[in-house]
């Protein structure tokens, strides 16, 4: 989809709402995360009252910023005059929560910076050359002349930061570092969001790796590996994550192309992809039916494990010649 903000219906359909939901898409990272409470927590500061979900809840790792402990793992009940799906490119991706909210809410907007969005909803907030979903909040505040306070730019900042890795993506720009400045500004501390979020890794994603690291698979430019359920439950994992590993595997030189298989206690498998410039995975998960931009994807099949390799690593072949 092509950028379509309409900032001045954006701001009007959440001015005149009584009540608001804001959800996400499933397996959230960072972006999906910051985004979330950065816009929760200044709709809030505005008097609104705001719900947010998201599948499963926050990570762990991410638990840290504030207002974490507001997002909801599920929704039982509830409707609104608005529901806000921010870094999500189709409605699948937004899971339950998403599903539920849909449902009884009377508007969507969609906020979300992947080119692969589906233009779902009502009014759009949709920048494919944004960085992060992060940066469209920061961009939507501005616009709606809201002074960012201390919570909300760290909240925003933790999704600039993840989206990027680090600010080692091609998108970013000099005018990233610009909302970047203005975020620490307001009080976002970048040193301890980049440890938090980017660096820090507990001991369980290792006994993953250990466990995981022998599946790995290097062939026709293409790097592979499969995360099994026994794997998550022996590493004492409850969330469906890779904690990292396909930008591990990404980072080997003979590999063009990452993916990595990961088994849901349903059966279906979520796929993590990455790249390298030139290479582009974003179109490969849209085939799938997931989404995401060239560098850095994904989406979730049915299984076995074994089927959706087989299913998917051709495809990935196919465009890391």
């Amino acid at each position: 989809m092509t950028a379509r903000t309409q900032w001045t219906e954006a701001t009007a359909a959440v001015e005149q709402a009584a009540s608001i939901l804001i959800v996400t898409h499933v397996s959230p990272d960072g972006d999906a995360i910051g985004s979330l409470l950065g816009l929760a927590l200044a709709l809030r500061e505005r008097g609104k009252k705001v719900d947010a979900a998201v599948d499963g809840g926050t990570p762990d790792f991410l638990k840290f910023l504030p207002g974490a402990e507001t997002v909801r793992d599920r929704l039982k009940g509830g409707r609104w005059d608005v529901m806000v799906s921010v870094d999500a490119s189709d409605e699948e991706r937004t899971g339950v929560c998403g599903a539920f909210g849909r449902a009884r809410s009377q508007r969507v907007i969609n906020l979300d910076h992947h080119l692969t969005n589906t233009a779902f909803g009502d009014i759009f907030l949709v920048m494919p050359e944004a960085v992060s979903a992060t940066e469209i909040v920061y961009r939507w505040l501005v616009e709606m002349q809201h002074p960012v306070s201390q919570p909300v730019a760290s909240a925003l900042l933790a999704g600039l930061v993840t989206d990027t890795m680090g600010f080692r993506t091609q998108n970013v720009t000099a005018g990233t570092f610009g909302i970047v400045q203005a975020l620490m500004a307001a009080g976002a501390p970048l040193a301890e969001i980049t440890a938090r979020a980017l660096v820090a890794k507990p001991y369980s994603l290792i006994e993953l790796w250990k466990r995981v690291l022998p599946s790995v698979h290097l062939a026709d430019g293409v790097i592979s590996a499969l995360i099994t359920q026994d794997d998550l439950t022996a590493a004492g994992i409850r969330d469906v994550t890779d904690g990292g590993l396909v930008s591990l595997l990404a980072s080997v030189e003979e590999a063009r192309v990452a993916v990595v298989f990961k088994q849901k206690s349903d059966g279906a498998v979520e796929i993590s992809l990455r790249s390298k410039p030139g290479f582009d995975v974003g179109q490969v998960a849209l085939e799938l039916g997931g989404g995401g931009h060239a560098q850095a994807s994904g989406a979730t099949i049915p299984g076995p494990l074994d089927a959706a390799a087989a299913r998917v690593i051709p495809l990935l072949e196919g465009i890391a010649r």
